[in-house]
């Protein structure tokens, strides 16, 4: 390998690492650009519903409606504002989160050990790593002693690797996680020390090949997305096909001019399309924003905030996600075949005042007692650890499995540092990977003892048979998920023998596990209440993947799981049918490129998928996936730079808090909807049915721009910080097939759009029949129609319970909305200006009376309907207060 890099044991000279920095670019992983404040308003430009309004836009100019084009022109540019602001905040908020090359390296160049930016390396430098290292670059072993490293990154693996300067095998024929002799960028130095040339820098690392992978990679779409393209193509074709009818009854029915009818279809057109939603929605997911970033959650894309209410199917990451991403005593099982459980240290001591490990100590015989403290020195005394010491001064550092066991010893009573002042230590054998084991010789009252731990079968054969290891057992712990290591001592003779031990009694075997994190159990059992599957997505070993699926009740004992290698064996149907059944809730062994294959089936099998991840082996997956959540704390930038949101803490159960706020979301976008459809359609039935009928023009175009904007516009906003409804995981998530206008919603609007519409146009025609003039007959339905959009606004708050069973100051910023609602039409009614534009003046209080009590009629047609869709449901009376 040095030869073919054209690299030395010595290093490079300066000059030629200048070069081949010049050819081949800096250690870096190129990263998508920031994402300016230009481009995130420009993003906002593609909804299909500003493509709808454009074309408002356009029809208003075409036919010189100047003002009515301002109007809406003015809505997709406060939209746009907005939308655009909270992603570039959000994407400065993500990229604060970047922290994966180190920025420090040793290197050794022209025959000296130096310290150098880790972006200066280049393919032929000899890099330098030992314990606490991040390694800087993708490099092959030329020497190795007792090296591990983590790749949970890469591979999502928890236990640290053993690599071997000596192992040969073919790069492309063996699995990423398996080579090795390789170290790879980003991954962590547990223990041990190494010399490695370097093969591969920046993108050409294994990192990179992901980071550039997945920037080729087709984005999924959010359902929120989804759900407005149908919604803008469904409210395009109903707004055409409304101008259309009314100009060609006016025009050849009732003998209204072509042109005249033209104009007024285009204003009635424009009018009918609601300009209000962009905005709304956009203010809606903003809140929705807000309100995760407080719950741990950073929004990288608006659209995806509604998206994680919406999903039917997690599949998540097991390390670092659903555990801690640290080993943990969980079982030691001594000679007798007596058995201590521990429980998770954040459990603390029991409500009986027990310690974490089950059966108590004092509980033991004596031959237990002597055992257990054998096994303990055998935990702390070969071991090169050191544990937090609680003032923060001290951090702890050191292999996972060493701290696991001296945070066992230390909740018996047991510490090193005393263990080793009344046994002094007198020789070592650090751990390696072919040794397989590791031990130390200590003083104990004056004769050497060699206590040490390693695999099972090393250490039985350092045992005689009558105090030897139970493999049986360490097997049987093995199954269940364990890693599990046998613990030895015995007398040895000389001080300096280099031999292998022999002759010494096993004092028992431990097994380890990364633990659940102590909120996992609870935020699955909040999924599966919100109708969430929840599927294991891991790099990890079968049985430990199995073992934690387990203690989150998401399988029994006996289930199987699948692994890689019966992935490749299955079809794409084949897996597609078993995501949709959901049979199968724990994937092991899985490479990158099957993790991105698995959700791409789930997709097809019509899955709305969340995918989670920290490593950049995640990145693919996450970029496919309707939305893609990235860790914060553990994450690397390849995945946060694929997702859509990032968890600041890690923690499933703050997915789960933003499955909550994205139901929230989408639930206040469902009542802007019905607000701004259903008083739209009630416009729409006045003017056709005023033509219909041979009246006169009830509404004049700028007056339905005056409804559509300045009254009702303040109330679909203020509908976007409506509060969440109780029993909001209670729901089952909506199908990823369902449209915006669903049943409920299809029957709502109706009822809303006949009684508004049908008592306005009543109320008109019976005006023009006592003999009010055509200009104080509008005057008259305009108040009316802004005391409907009031009265819809309060019927639009929930869908299914009473408007009467929730307050109206849960949400005052509605209540200050329909106010000033209210006083904008004063303001018409009165300023000279708007009086002009709109054709108003001001009407007595008896007016006013009767335009409210005809209001009302919208508020008991709406509960006449929630009530009999309740008694169709079968469901409680919807009169609970919120």
């Amino acid at each position: 390998m040095l030869r073919a890099l054209d690299a030395a044991i010595e290093g490079l000279p300066e000059a030629e690492v200048g070069r081949r920095l010049a050819r081949d670019g800096a250690n870096a992983v190129a990263m998508t650009a920031p994402l300016g404040f230009a481009r995130a308003v420009a993003r906002q430009l593609r909804s299909p519903l500003v493509v709808v309004l454009g074309v408002a836009i356009a029809l208003s100019l075409a036919v010189g409606a100047f003002v009515d084009a301002a109007f809406v022109a003015a809505v997709v540019a406060v939209n746009a504002a907005i939308g655009g602001f909270q992603e570039w905040r959000a994407d400065a908020s993500a990229r604060a989160l970047r922290a994966m090359l180190p920025p420090r390296a040793t290197v050794v160049r022209a025959g000296r050990a130096v310290a150098v930016d880790a972006t200066t390396i280049v393919a032929g430098d000899i890099l330098l790593v030992e314990s606490g290292d991040r390694v800087a670059a993708d490099a092959r072993l030329v020497e190795s002693a007792g090296l591990e490293v983590d790749e949970s990154l890469l591979t999502g693996e928890s236990v640290p690797v053993g690599k071997d300067a000596g192992w040969r095998g073919t790069d492309a024929a063996v699995p990423l996680g398996e080579r090795a002799n390789m170290l790879h960028s980003g991954t962590t130095v547990v223990r041990g020390r190494g010399r490695a040339v370097v093969v591969a820098t920046g993108s050409r690392s294994a990192v990179g090949r992901l980071a550039h992978g997945v920037d080729g990679a087709a984005r999924g779409k959010p359902p929120l997305v989804l759900r407005l393209e149908r919604f803008s193509r469904a409210i395009g074709g109903a707004s055409l096909a409304a101008a259309v009818a009314v100009a060609l009854v006016g025009w050849l029915w009732r003998g209204h001019a072509p042109l005249e009818m033209a104009v007024f279809a285009i204003a009635l057109a424009v009018s009918v399309i609601p300009e209000g939603l962009p905005v709304a929605v956009t203010v809606a997911l903003s809140i929705a924003a807000r309100r995760m970033a407080r719950r741990g959650v950073v929004v990288r894309r608006l659209d995806a905030v509604e998206g994680l209410g919406s999903c039917t199917l997690l599949l998540s990451d097991k390390t670092g996600t659903l555990t801690r991403n640290a080993l943990a005593v969980r079982e030691a099982r001594l000679p007798s075949g007596t058995t201590l459980e521990v429980r998770d240290a954040e459990s603390g001591a029991a409500d009986d005042g027990s310690h974490r490990v089950s059966p108590p100590v004092e509980s033991l015989d004596a031959e237990d007692r002597a055992a257990l403290a054998r096994l303990l020195d055998a935990c702390v005394l070969p071991n090169e650890a050191v544990l937090a010491d609680g003032s923060g001064e001290t951090p702890s550092r050191g292999d996972p499995i060493d701290l696991a066991l001296l945070d066992f010893a230390r909740e018996l009573g047991v510490s090193r540092p005393e263990r080793l002042a009344s046994r002094p230590e007198r020789r070592r054998t650090e751990f390696e990977s072919d040794r397989r084991y590791a031990s130390s010789v200590h003083g104990v009252d004056g004769a050497p003892v060699l206590f040490a731990k390693g695999a099972p079968e090393r250490i039985a054969a350092m045992c005689g048979e009558r105090a030897g290891v139970d493999l049986g057992a360490a097997r049987t712990m093995a199954e269940s998920g364990l890693r599990v290591l046998a613990m030895a001592d015995g007398e040895v003779s000389g001080e300096a023998d280099d031999a292998v031990p022999s002759g010494l009694r096993a004092s028992g075997l431990v097994g380890m596990i990364d633990p659940l994190r102590p909120d996992a159990a609870e935020a699955v059992r909040r999924c599966r209440e919100a109708g969430v599957s929840l599927a294991i997505v891991t790099g990890d070993h079968p049985a430990t993947a199995l073992a934690i699926a387990r203690d989150l009740g998401l399988v029994r004992h006996g289930a199987a799981c699948v692994t890689g290698r019966s992935l490749d064996a299955l079809e794409d149907a084949a897996l597609g049918r078993m995501l949709a059944s959901g049979e199968v809730a724990v994937f092991a062994r899985v490479e990158p490129a099957q993790k991105l294959r698995i959700v791409e089936c789930a997709r097809r099998a019509g899955h709305l998928v969340a995918v989670t991840g920290d490593g950049a082996n995640d990145a693919p997956a996450l970029k496919a996936a309707n939305i893609g959540v990235a860790m914060g704390r553990s994450g690397t930038d390849a995945a946060r730079e694929a997702a859509d949101l990032v968890i600041a803490d890690d923690r499933l159960a703050t997915i789960v808090d933003g499955v909550e706020e994205g139901r929230v979301a989408y639930a206040n976008i469902r009542k802007v909807v019905h607000l701004l459809v259903s008083t739209n359609g009630a416009e729409v039935l006045i003017v056709v049915g005023a033509i219909a009928a041979g009246l006169p023009l009830p509404l004049l175009p700028t007056q339905l721009l005056w409804l559509n904007l300045a009254t009702e516009g303040l109330q679909d906003v203020a509908l976007a910080f409506e509060p969440s409804e109780r029993d909001v995981l209670a729901q089952p998530p909506r199908p990823a097939d369902e449209p915006v206008f669903d049943r409920l919603m299809i029957e709502r609007l109706v009822v809303g759009a006949v009684v508004m519409g049908g008592v306005s146009l009543a109320y008109f025609a019976w005006m023009l029949g006592q003999g009010v003039a055509e200009d104080a007959a509008r005057n008259r339905l305009l108040l009316l129609m802004v005391l409907f959009e009031n009265a819809q606004a309060g019927n639009s708050r929930s869908e299914t319970r009473s408007v009467f069973a929730s307050w109206p100051w849960r949400n005052p910023v509605l209540l200050g909305a329909v106010v000033a609602g209210l006083g904008l039409q004063l303001a018409a009614m009165h300023v000279p200006w708007l009086r002009a534009v709109l054709g108003t003046t001001p009407l007595p209080a008896r007016d006013w009376i009767a335009c409210a009590a005809m209001a009302l009629l919208a508020i008991v047609a709406i509960e006449a309907h929630k009530w009999s869709w309740w008694i169709r449901r079968r469901g409680a009376r919807p009169t609970e207060r919120g």
